[in-house]
C-alpha cells in the first residue's frame, strides 16, 4: 500500500516537472523560432547551424559523453522511441548537444553516440559558441568539480521538441514513461 503511493507521488511530481518546464518554456518560446543562430561542428566535423532544426520535427538534447547516468539514458530511450514510432516518426531529426565541449569533440561524440542511434546526430565546437548556443536554448547547465581533479555537469535533463518551422513545441523530461513520451513524439511527427 505505503509503495503504491510512493510511487503515485513520484509519478505525478515528473508530471508537475515536465509541465511547469514545458510552461516556461512555451511562455519564453511559444510561437516563435527557437533559440539563436548559431555555427558549431556535427559528429563528423562538418559545420552544422540552426538551419538543421528547420523543415522537419525535431528533438533536442543537451548534455554530455562523460555523463554517469541521465544523459545515456535519455539517449538509449529516445533510441527506443524511436523505433517504437516505427514509419510514423521517420521525418524526426534528433540532436544531442554537448555542454562540456573540452572534453566532448566530435570524435568523442561519434563513438559515444553510435553506441546509441544513427538516428541521433552529436553537436559540439568551442565553448564559447556551443554555452552561446544553450543560453538562447534556455538550457541550464553548471561545471562541477569532484574534488579529485575531475568535473562533471550538471544540467538541464528534458529532451526539447521543435516542429518543422524550428518553434517550441514542448518537452519530454526526464523519467517520463515510455508511453507519454511516444505519444509526444507521435503529435509532434503529425504537426511536422
Amino acid at each position: 500500500m505505503m509503495r503504491s503511493i510512493l510511487v503515485g507521488i513520484l509519478v505525478l511530481m515528473a508530471a508537475g516537472i515536465g509541465w511547469l518546464t514545458f510552461d516556461w518554456y512555451r511562455g519564453h518560446y511559444g510561437g516563435e523560432a527557437f533559440g539563436a543562430a548559431f555555427t558549431l561542428e556535427d559528429q563528423k566535423g562538418q559545420p552544422i547551424t540552426e538551419a538543421a532544426f528547420r523543415g522537419h520535427p525535431s528533438t533536442v538534447f543537451f548534455g554530455f559523453t562523460h555523463c554517469p547516468e541521465v544523459c545515456p539514458t535519455t539517449l538509449f530511450e529516445l533510441s527506443g522511441w524511436l523505433k517504437t514510432l516505427g514509419d510514423d516518426g521517420k521525418d524526426i531529426h534528433s540532436y544531442f548537444v554537448s555542454i562540456d565541449p573540452a572534453r566532448d569533440t566530435p570524435e568523442v561524440m561519434n563513438t559515444y553516440i553510435s553506441n546509441f542511434s544513427d538516428r541521433i546526430v552529436g553537436i559540439t565546437g568551442t565553448p564559447d559558441k556551443v554555452y552561446a548556443m544553450a543560453k538562447a536554448f534556455g538550457i541550464y547547465w553548471k561545471k562541477v568539480d569532484t574534488g579529485d581533479g575531475d568535473y562533471t555537469m550538471d544540467h538541464t535533463a528534458s529532451v526539447l521538441l521543435l516542429d518543422k518551422k524550428g518553434e517550441f513545441a514542448g518537452t519530454i523530461a526526464y523519467g517520463e514513461s515510455a508511453d507519454a513520451a511516444v505519444a509526444k513524439l507521435k503529435r509532434l511527427a503529425s504537426k511536422g
